[in-house]
């Protein structure tokens, strides 16, 4: 479910909210394909079925930048910021990849707005989100994202 709010003072008041959980999302070897092609890592272990079926985890996984990439458009399911003029993503504090993201497997994002912190002309946001693998008992991505929004 979305959270929706209109300015700058109605974020503030989200500080340290929880903002659930997103829409689930799939993993397809079309996209790992596509974002081997983007970044020029076409590693077997993402994008050749073959031979990752007999490589350590019995078929392709993700690269863990695509999970980090996938932060984006989970993040904007959660939270929708109107009467702002920009929105930036400002940067990463943390980041782990604790498991391997399958091919077909679904993801989600789980997350917490810390604080929002007033700076020049806006605010700095900082997330905790946790991004889930659908019956993984570990997740595929933790981290600390920071975003400022302008007024």
């Amino acid at each position: 479910m979305t959270v929706t709010v209109n300015g700058l003072d109605a974020l503030k008041r989200l500080a340290g909210s929880a903002l659930g959980s997103s829409d689930w999302i799939t993993v397809t070897q079309d996209r790992i394909n596509g974002f081997a092609d983007a970044t020029d890592d076409h590693q077997w272990i993402h994008v050749d079925p073959e031979r990752a079926a007999d490589g350590p985890f019995g078929t392709p996984i993700a690269h863990g930048h695509l999970t980090l990439a996938l932060f984006i458009p989970l993040f904007t399911g959660l939270l929708d910021v109107h009467g702002v003029t920009t929105k930036v993503n400002y940067g990463l504090n943390k980041v782990r990849f604790p498991a391997p993201v399958p091919v077909g497997s679904r993801l989600r994002l789980a997350a917490r707005l810390t604080t929002v912190d007033d700076v020049p002309g806006g605010v700095q946001v900082t997330v905790d989100g946790t991004v889930e693998i659908e019956g993984g008992s570990k997740p595929a991505c933790v981290l600390q994202s920071l975003s400022r929004f302008y007024a």
